[in-house]
Formats: structure tokens, sequence, C-alpha cells
């Protein structure tokens, strides 16, 4: 079966907003590919190419998409089937005034270090270290309820998310705040660690397949992403603080366990701290981002 191909080159955004043309409507349950570029837009090709400051527009989200049906209190479902990087190299880079040791005088800021992509693609090189290549897609999000989110951001909507569960095999889930959702992502990374504490993982351009469909009125509403990896439910919420975040995703994880087991708000919560498990996205963006993981065997699926 055929995918469109959506590009960067046929259009992409800086912010995630309420009010955002799509370059493609489509159908429900149609199986697409987003064709992304890296976060810095390719002006970082060697080691001596360094980020004096972060740009004012980064993290181009290639996009949106429209999904036909798709209406507000509504949840998206993307089905993220493959991430294939499509560039030789990728590059992990500090900047002034960002990132989680920014004020440690002993680190350089700014420092560009370029991971060269291995010959059989199943690796890249960090001087004579090699890591595997497990691409993660760092901004994916829907058009926002109210104010526009820049694309470094994470928010409700999504965004700047930063999660290494944004993967191959795994199916994430939005609130839908406007009429077809609104589809966008880019800002992926051939490697990256939970926290991303630098700043940046290996930053690299991706071709993403995906499947996306429409829950229309899901029977438990959804105000934050919610991702399925095959073996666990996970919530994801950012806030100001590290604290804010995780007690946000525990909240969200509450309402799910109360509406599969029946449970009230005081046994879900208590359940949570049996079998949850707090997890952190990243540390480094303007707001900071957790998630909470429950195994499929105590949360099946929701929608």
């Amino acid at each position: 079966m055929t995918r469109t191909v959506v590009s960067h080159t046929d259009g992409h955004v800086y912010e995630f907003a309420p009010e955002m043309e799509p370059v493609y409507t489509a159908d429900d349950g149609e199986r697409l590919t987003f064709e992304t570029i890296d976060s810095l837009n390719g002006a970082i090709q060697t080691d001596d190419d360094l980020l004096e400051a972060i740009p004012e527009e980064v993290n181009a989200a290639t996009g949106p998409v429209a999904v036909e049906g798709a209406e507000p209190g509504d949840v998206l479902r993307v089905e993220i089937e493959d991430v294939r990087v499509n560039e030789d190299r990728g590059r992990v880079v500090t900047a002034p005034g960002f990132g989680l040791l920014q004020d440690r005088e002993d680190i350089d800021h700014p420092a560009t270090r370029i991971t060269e992509v291995s010959d059989d693609g199943e690796s890249l090189s960090f001087g004579e270290q090699t890591v595997p290549i497990d691409p993660v897609i760092g901004t994916i999000g829907v058009a926002t309820a109210d104010e526009p989110v820049s694309t470094l951001t994470p928010h409700d909507h999504g965004g700047n998310l930063d999660t290494t569960d944004m993967t191959t095999g795994t199916t994430a889930y939005f609130p839908v705040f406007q009429e077809g959702g609104l589809l966008a992502m880019g800002d992926s990374k051939a490697a990256m660690a939970d926290g991303e504490m630098c700043g940046t993982g290996a930053e690299i351009g991706t071709d993403v397949d995906v499947t996306v469909s429409v829950v229309s009125d899901p029977p438990v509403s959804l105000e934050r992403p919610l991702v399925h990896t095959g073996s666990a439910w996970k919530t994801i919420a950012s806030a100001e603080t590290l604290e804010s975040a995780v007690a946000m995703a525990n909240e969200d994880i509450i309402d799910l366990l109360r509406h599969e087991h029946g449970y009230s708000a005081t046994d879900a919560y208590l359940f949570s701290s049996l079998v949850g498990g707090l997890e952190i996205s990243q540390v480094v963006d303007p707001l900071v981002t957790a998630r909470n993981a429950i195994p499929d065997e105590y949360l099946s699926d929701p929608f």
C-alpha cells in the first residue's frame, strides 16, 4: 500500500498554534511518511560549526497535516511504524545558556561533535566510541487549544517532548483541540538518552512512517499526550518543575486506572504507587517533561 509523503519542503512550522494552515488533509486511517530536517536546519555540518545561541527558528516540524473527521474533544492516534535516519551524520551540541549544566565553567558552551552514521546505518560514532542508532522523534504534536507555543517548548498539545518512547513501534495519542487535529513533527535524533542532558541528542533528519486515525467521543478524556510502547502505557506531562510534571503524569495515570478498574481516586493513587514508574523525558527545555508508565497487564487500551 502506498503512502502519502509530506516533506519539510512542503511546509513546516516553528510554533504550534490554534490556527494553522494544513499542508495536507489525510483520510482517517491514512498511511503517511513525514520527511523531516534536523533541528538546526542543516547549519551544523562539522565540529567547527558552533551554535553561539539557540536560533529564533529551531525544531522545524514538518506539516501540519489535518486528519479528516478530527474534532475538538476527540483523540488523534498516531501509529509510529518506522523512524529512519535520512542523512549520513548527526550532531550533538551545547549552546550558551542552554542545557542541564550550562553554568559549569569546565564545560564548553558552545561545543559540537559530529556523529557520523556507519555504512550499514546501524550505529554512529562519537570519537572512538560507537553508539547504536535508535531514532527518536523529538518534537511531535497538534494544534494548541489557546496560545501559540514554540516548537522549542513542550505542553499539553505535545511539542518538544524529547521523549525516547516516540520511536518505531510506539502508538502516540494526542488530545484534539482544533478541527483536523493538525499534526506536525520533526527535531529527530539518531540517539538520545532520557533527560537529553546537554540540550540535544544526535540531531538528524528522518523519514517517519505513520498511520493516523481519529478516536471519536473517547470513553476517557485526554488532556495531554499518551503513548503505548507495546508493553506499557505512559502518560506524558510538561511543567515548569520536575515535581509538577511528575505529579501531572501521575494524575493522568490515576484517571486511566479509575476508568479501567472502577477504583476510587484514593485506590488508583495507591495502586499507581505499586505498579507505576516515573521516567524523565527531558530537563532542558523551557518546560521539563516526565512520564508515568503502567505495564499492559494492569491497564488495557482505554480507547
